[in-house]
């Protein structure tokens, strides 16, 4: 795919990046809204990674950093465009981030139901880890 283009999400994407979450991505969450996306590139500029094919945005990753440990949301490739490569090309530019910035493990959210994405992250070398479980409080209505 020599077309095509990895860069960093800018403020004016957000709205693309939101409508395509809504057709690519499996779920959504409580800060999966545009202030949420905005406080997101505003604190971290080069987290919300995109994927474009002639213009095209045709995939995401969210490659957190908290200055101890590496976070992966929201990687979502377009149905009609999945087994590309576009997914493995978004994890590199994540992965390579990462260890510019001193990271050492890659973690990633994944849904336990989603098979398919369980697939695509062993695929790229990542595996589960059974003896953790995520636990939440919403601290907002």
């Amino acid at each position: 795919m020599d077309d095509l283009r990895i860069r960093a999400a800018a403020p004016g994407d957000l709205d693309a990046v939101l409508a395509f979450w809504k057709d690519a991505a499996e779920g959504t969450s409580i800060s999966d809204d545009r202030a949420g996306v905005e406080r997101l590139v505003a604190r971290d500029p080069d987290a919300l990674i995109l994927a474009e094919l002639g213009g095209e945005l045709v995939g995401t990753v969210i490659a957190g950093f908290d200055g101890w440990r590496c976070h992966l949301y929201r990687l979502a490739v377009h149905p009609g465009r999945r087994r590309r490569g576009i997914g493995s090309a978004l994890l590199a530019a994540a992965e390579e981030r990462f260890v510019e910035l001193g990271g050492r493990r890659g973690d990633a959210m994944v849904l336990t139901e989603n098979e398919r994405a369980h697939h695509a992250w062993r695929a790229a070398g990542y595996a589960p880890q059974p003896q953790w479980r995520r636990w939440i409080k919403p601290l907002t209505d």
